[in-house]
């Protein structure tokens, strides 16, 4: 089993420079991942039309395309998996990283290259993915009840949609009641409530209580 689990990720590394890109191979070989090679952002965008890459590590600065353009052509495709795309570099400035992060650049690697450093981002790049995923499989297809909107999960159990979606996501949720739910639903119950409460009154009964 690799340093990343069972699952290993197909990493794509874009490096002009052949000794970095060679560095760069035997490292995330060593992390476990199934890793590709290009030579510039051209190429790489042409390995990303048929190859199933979840990570890219890209030089900025490279002939033909660089790492902020290829970004930017990642970002743009329509119906795809999310690439984590993270962007080497040994610029430093302030605006150099707000231009990167504008153009969909996920996170950086500094210039030289330590281990440790890519390892952790590797690591934190199969958390987002395996989130993305988990999203993305949320907005396709999902056996649902017509009449009480349950959800059939993989153990054939029927579960609220909110529990659903908070055990496969994580996420939580705050309930309010939508205009048209508060005019049909929450209007009449109220004012069945208060006829019950004047009904009571007048007959000098207490009001009934489910």
């Amino acid at each position: 089993m690799s340093f990343l689990g069972p699952n290993a990720m197909t990493v794509l590394i874009v490096e002009d420079d052949p000794v970095s890109r060679k560095i760069l191979h035997r490292n995330l070989s060593r992390l476990g991942c199934t890793v590709l090679q290009a030579s510039d952002g051209a190429e790489a965008w042409s390995i990303l039309q048929r190859e199933p890459v979840r990570v890219v590590v890209s030089d900025w600065m490279m002939p033909e395309m660089n790492g902020l353009e290829l970004c930017r052509h990642v970002r743009e495709r329509a119906d795809a998996n999310y690439i984590y795309f993270i962007l080497l570099t040994a610029r430093q400035g302030e605006d150099d990283y707000r231009e990167a992060m504008a153009s969909g650049v996920d996170d950086f690697l500094a210039k030289p290259l330590e281990r440790q450093e890519l390892m952790i981002r590797v690591m934190v790049a199969k958390r987002i993915i395996k989130f993305a995923t988990q999203a993305r499989q949320l907005k396709m297809l999902l056996p649902i009840c017509m009449y009480c909107k349950k959800i059939r999960n993989d153990d054939d159990y029927w579960e609220k949609i909110d529990e659903y979606i908070h055990e496969n996501t994580g996420t939580d949720f705050s309930h309010g009641v939508c205009p048209d739910c508060y005019e049909k639903v929450a209007v009449p119950a109220m004012e069945a409530s208060l006829r019950e409460i004047s009904d009571g009154q007048a007959s000098g009964k207490e009001p009934t209580s489910d």
